[in-house]
């Protein structure tokens, strides 16, 4: 390494000569069989060993050096050897590598160097370093092709007797050792300039190669459907979670679902089902929820199931941001249906089943394997318990009716109520309502404010005897967002008011319905406890594409008109804890630093209503229903 490092040409660069130096003495080293009976000279050995054949070894490091040092005669000398004569290896990338640095006498030594010949340099390494007599180092240069090998030798003597006195001492130093390197980084900014240039590049030589081949390559033939992805992507490619991952993750979403079903290792349906994704035919129907894209997966999608239901075969993927169901019909394999759905930020409890199949009987259901229990209960009878739900060993559902029916009636809101299993949260019970899409809505309450401004109460799971009773007055409006993309419904009790007339008091319920694309619609409604147990509550009014009723929007007022069982009109008004006074304005005016009101009025009159923040902010309340 000293000797092709201090070899190599002076203008290379020091990262140049060191990558240079490996890859020549690489590339002459013996084979394995010849290592084991020779070895590479160190350094001064004694003069009668001067003969002994690992010379050889020597001459050819110091051919492939002083070759590089040869252009042919047309070659730019600013572009240095040709390729042909340049190593291959070692390729170092985003770094520069050089000797550590010596002192003055280092670089007295290293420009006295520069200014002889490559080959009066190698005669200097052969005789002071390595000590060989001057016959063996003539022999080793012309070997090496050296054109005036004895003029080199001579030239060693005397720059060692006139140039530097201890220069062989020096050249011993680490300053001139390949081996003992430092790194440093090359510029970043040029780099990333360079890379980016060399990208573009790419892209517009493969663009101009696409095009030339799209111009030359022949007509397609028809042929048949292709057994493997259009994309390229095949059965073998799909990833597949162990089965206790999700015993062994903090990430409890789809990804730690692991491959389930009779057809897991059915490759050509896994190939239809991908095909069809990424080129669905003419006799697929493709269903999306809002803002979802149907566009192929990147890269390999990870298989959630694969088998048959209810006389169709499924396959359940998961790209990492949508899940996408493929059935066929068993009966009619023509016959095919491909839904997808965006699932990003999934989570314990909105990953927690998927619609597997659903039909005239109902839903059936792929159930997540951290779920522990699986049962279902009706939201219109809050005191009837829950009952169990057959399951199969792959975690499938019997058919359970869908919570929004196709009927007009309101008459049962069949619910799942799953639990967790207690290696994920002990005793966590949450409802899921089936509308339509691949997920199951959840369904979370928020209860009533306490007195006073407390701080907000968070949602909660919906299987308390409060939030049950609260659903059975909210259930019937779930058949509105059937086929929605709704991620989450919340019913936030916000303001409870004690009713005139000596009618019974009224709840205050703001119910958001939150997407899986990020907007949420709330509803607004009023129950009163004298219509009844089962009695819908009444909608006040509704807003689209809002952050009411969020954690980024804690606060609202709302207002609309009643009559008494005595048949007077009121205007009613009502605000969320941090209202510190109500006001209507219009047919009617009132204000009450309460957060309820009821005022006499006309009948069926006109009105606002603005409230006061205990900030001092004033915010308008929410009237009508659009």
């Amino acid at each position: 390494m000293r000797l092709a490092y201090i070899t190599l040409p002076a203008s290379l660069s020091g990262h140049r000569k060191v990558t240079v130096s490996h890859g020549v003495v690489q590339r002459a080293l013996p084979s394995a069989r010849l290592a084991r009976t020779r070895s590479v000279p160190s350094p001064r050995r004694s003069e009668e060993d001067h003969a002994r054949p690992e010379h050889a070894y020597l001459a050819t490091v110091l051919g492939r050096v002083l070759a590089y040092d040869r252009r042919p005669a047309l070659w730019p000398a600013r572009l240095g050897a040709p390729r042909a004569l340049m190593p291959r290896l070692p390729i170092v990338l985003g770094l520069r590598l050089f000797p550590r640095p010596g002192g003055a006498e280092a670089l007295s030594l290293t420009r006295a160097l520069a200014g002889l010949s490559a080959e009066t340099r190698a005669a200097f390494v052969l005789c002071s370093v390595y000590g060989l007599p001057d016959d063996t180092v003539v022999e080793v240069l012309e070997a090496a092709g050296a054109k005036d090998a004895r003029g080199a030798v001579r030239g060693c003597h005397a720059f060692k007797a006139d140039e530097v006195g201890a220069a062989r001492t020096l050249a011993l130093s680490e300053e001139f050792d390949a081996c003992v390197l430092q790194a440093t980084p090359t510029d970043l900014l040029r780099r990333r300039h360079r890379t980016r240039l060399t990208l573009v590049a790419c892209l517009a030589g493969l663009l101009t190669g696409a095009m030339l081949l799209t111009q030359l390559a022949p007509a397609p033939v028809p042929t048949t459907a292709l057994p493997a992805a259009a994309s390229g992507l095949r059965a073998a490619d799909l990833t597949r979670a162990p089965a206790d991952q999700w015993d062994n993750t903090a990430r409890i979403d789809f990804t730690a679902w692991p491959p389930r079903g009779s057809r897991t290792e059915d490759e050509q349906l896994l190939n239809r089902a991908l095909s069809t994704w990424s080129n669905p035919g003419p006799g697929t129907r493709v269903v999306t929820t809002a803002a979802t894209s149907s566009a192929p997966p990147l890269s390999a999608p990870q298989l959630l199931y694969a088998g048959e239901v209810d006389a169709h075969a499924v396959v359940l993927l998961h790209d990492g941001q949508r899940l996408a169901r493929y059935q066929e019909d068993l009966r009619s394999p023509d016959r095919t249906r491909l839904d997808v759905a965006r699932v990003d930020d999934a989570d314990v409890t909105t990953a927690a089943a998927v619609n597997l199949s659903s039909g005239s009987g109902g839903a059936r259901y792929l159930i997540a394997p951290w779920v522990a229990e699986v049962q279902s209960r009706d939201l219109l009878r809050p005191d009837v318990l829950a009952r169990a739900l057959d399951t199969t060993e792959d975690g499938v559902t019997e058919p359970v009716p869908l919570t929004a029916g196709s009927g007009t009636g309101c008459h049962s809101r069949p619910v799942l109520q799953l639990r967790s299993s207690a290696q994920i949260a002990e005793r966590h019970a949450f409802l899921l309502a089936g509308l339509g899409d691949l997920s199951p809505v959840h369904l979370t309450y928020t209860p009533l404010p306490g007195h006073g401004t407390p701080p907000p109460r968070q949602p909660r799971e919906a299987t308390g005897s409060a939030a049950l009773v609260a659903w059975s007055h909210q259930a019937c409006t779930l058949s509105g967002l059937r086929d929605k993309d709704t991620r989450a419904v919340n019913a936030w009790e916000f303001a409870e008011q004690e009713l005139p007339d000596g009618a019974d008091r009224a709840v205050w319920t703001c119910m958001r319905e939150a997407s899986w694309r990020g907007p949420g619609d709330v509803t607004v409604t009023l129950r009163v406890a004298g219509d009844g147990a089962k009695a819908p509550a009444r909608p006040v009014s509704r807003v689209r594409s809002t952050a009411l009723c969020s954690r980024f929007g804690q606060h609202i007022a709302a207002g609309t008109v009643w009559r008494s069982p005595r048949g007077n009109w009121y205007a009613l008004a009502a605000g969320s804890r941090a209202v510190t006074s109500l006001t209507v304005s219009g047919d009617v005016t009132a204000t009450t630093s309460a957060r309820t009101l009821a005022v006499p009025t006309p009948r069926k009159p006109r009105f606002k209503v603005s409230a006061r923040l205990a900030t001092g902010d004033r915010m308008d309340g929410v009237m009508g229903v659009s």
